[in-house]
């Protein structure tokens, strides 16, 4: 997946416009009418369903708002990031998002785009310092006290857990991290949590998890930090017999966050219990609104938003607009006191790709 031709390779399933977007790596406009804001889209990665829907929805939604658009891919590797920037800044772009990973190594690039007058928009990351635009994102905390609250009140507050972490040197990570340690510690303080640190890897977590239950065969409960984790998590339950009916005293229950199709369809199925559906389609539609607004001379403040999220402070000179992400489960019952949404919900993106 680190090459242009598998990169091609894995969006080819996706909309022809998608592809032409993702595989042009900024060379070609996705719009071949004049007059239309150029702005450029770095994506993050191309091998997970999420980022992968992400990829989809960007074009459509830049076509919808009138604007033109190059993109490049990051594949997880700020070096390529700090580079597709600097490509972005020669093609004349008039503002840029981007998803950077290491949210603490992209400050130089913000501050030379902040130099050149093009403003930036990050998407699901938080940079630990800079300025830019906007940050689209959800919560990450409440992610991590869903998730902690889903598994405290099915293991009864009792018992042993494993968190397959994500990337530490990513906000999104800390964040998930520290709030569902937090709230196991205030609320169930006799549930144990094995933390995992995974770099977001799959193969990582899958060998981890493999680890933690041959040592500790009476684990009940596990909390991905993504969708990554997925296929190589059922792979090790199946492997030791533990992929029953969630009726089944055997049963581990398995939180997750990203809501991609898989997930949704997991949790029909009894496979896994629940998710957080984090909005893809939303990260891409409002990256290239605030992008707009941006170029337009607009300016935002705290508060309220018209598309059911809230913008906050963060600190001085940086807002995050901060979209919902429900909590979603097979019943649609409320855990610990959180509501969730039914996993066949039609409102849940994840339950609408074509």
């Amino acid at each position: 997946m680190r090459l242009r031709t598998a990169l091609c390779s894995a969006v080819s399933a996706l909309s022809a416009l998608a592809l032409l977007s993702a595989c042009s790596s900024g060379s070609t406009d996705s719009s071949a009418s004049g007059g239309k804001p150029l702005v450029g889209v770095d994506y993050p990665r191309s091998d997970t369903d999420f980022w992968n829907s992400y990829i989809k929805y960007t074009p459509e939604y830049a076509k919808e708002l009138g604007l033109s658009l190059k993109t490049t891919n990051s594949q997880n590797d700020v070096a390529k990031l700090t580079a597709n920037a600097q490509t972005f800044i020669s093609q004349g772009v008039k503002g840029l998002a981007m998803a950077p990973q290491d949210t603490a190594a992209i400050a130089p690039s913000l501050a030379q785009l902040e130099a050149k007058k093009i403003p930036v928009v990050t998407v699901d990351t938080r940079p630990d310092s800079g300025k830019v635009f906007m940050v689209v994102r959800a919560d990450n905390r409440a992610y991590g006290e869903k998730a902690c609250q889903f598994l405290g009140t099915k293991l009864g507050g009792k018992g042993k857990v494993v968190m397959l972490q994500g990337g530490l040197d990513s906000i999104n990570g800390r964040d998930r991290t520290e709030a569902f340690n937090e709230c196991m510690k205030k609320n169930y303080p006799d549930i144990t949590v094995f933390g995992e640190a995974t770099n977001w890897d799959g193969a990582v977590a899958a060998q981890k998890l493999q680890t933690r239950l041959t040592q500790h065969p009476d684990i009940k409960g596990i909390y991905m930090q993504s969708s990554f984790a997925l296929s190589g998590t059922l792979q090790v339950l199946k492997q030791k017999g533990l992929l029953v009916d969630p009726m089944d005293k055997k049963h581990v229950f398995v939180v997750s966050n990203d809501g991609i199709p898989e997930e949704l369809k997991s949790i029909g199925a009894g496979k896994i219990d629940a998710t957080v559906s984090q909005p893809a389609d939303l990260y891409a539609k409002y990256a290239l609104y605030y992008l707009k607004a941006a170029i337009d001379g607009k300016t935002f403040k705290p508060g309220k938003t018209d598309h059911d999220s809230t913008i906050i402070k963060v600190r001085d000179g940086l807002l995050e607009d901060q979209l919902s992400a429900p909590l979603v489960t097979a019943d649609g019952s409320s855990y610990g006191g959180v509501p969730s949404v039914k996993s066949d919900d039609k409102s849940l993106w994840g339950n609408n790709l074509g």
